[in-house]
């Protein structure tokens, strides 16, 4: 990281603090670099403002974006070895009521996929298209600090 200090005038994480616990904040203080606002990647794709309301709505909200519908078999369900062990399904998923899609794209093909692991949990499916939420601004202002 040093070494990249001296060949860029500004350096910023691409990341919310994504359940680090505000560890991250502390990592980066150390190197006085700045990263994306917001305490993870669903209340920076949501905004914060949206959801505040969804988890008013509901708090049993289990969350999806592009990329986690796209890796879900790996990094869910046989990540959390609900594969190999499909009892462990009910004991972590027995707070949720509702997933909710965090689509980045209109793509038909995810939309379909996020439906289907709605199914499989046993919530109901809820898709809210959000883009790319925050990142234009958050960039934007961070670029320039």
């Amino acid at each position: 990281m040093q070494s990249s200090q001296t060949k860029f005038s500004k350096i910023f994480i691409g990341y919310a603090d994504c359940g680090t616990g505000g560890k991250i904040d502390s990592l980066l203080d150390e190197f006085d670099v700045q990263r994306l606002p917001g305490a993870h990647c669903y209340e920076f794709f949501a905004g914060k403002q949206t959801f505040a309301e969804i988890m008013e709505e509901e708090i049993g909200s289990y969350f999806l974006t592009d990329f986690l519908v796209k890796a879900f078999e790996k990094l869910v369900w046989q990540g959390m070895k609900i594969d190999r062990h499909p009892e462990l399904l009910p004991i972590y998923f027995k707070h949720y009521k509702k997933l909710v899609y965090l689509a980045q794209s209109e793509n038909l093909e995810l939309q379909t996929q996020a439906h289907e692991i709605a199914g499989r949990l046993g919530l109901v499916y809820e898709k809210r298209v959000t883009g790319y939420g925050e990142l234009e601004h958050s960039l934007a202002a961070l670029a320039a600090t």
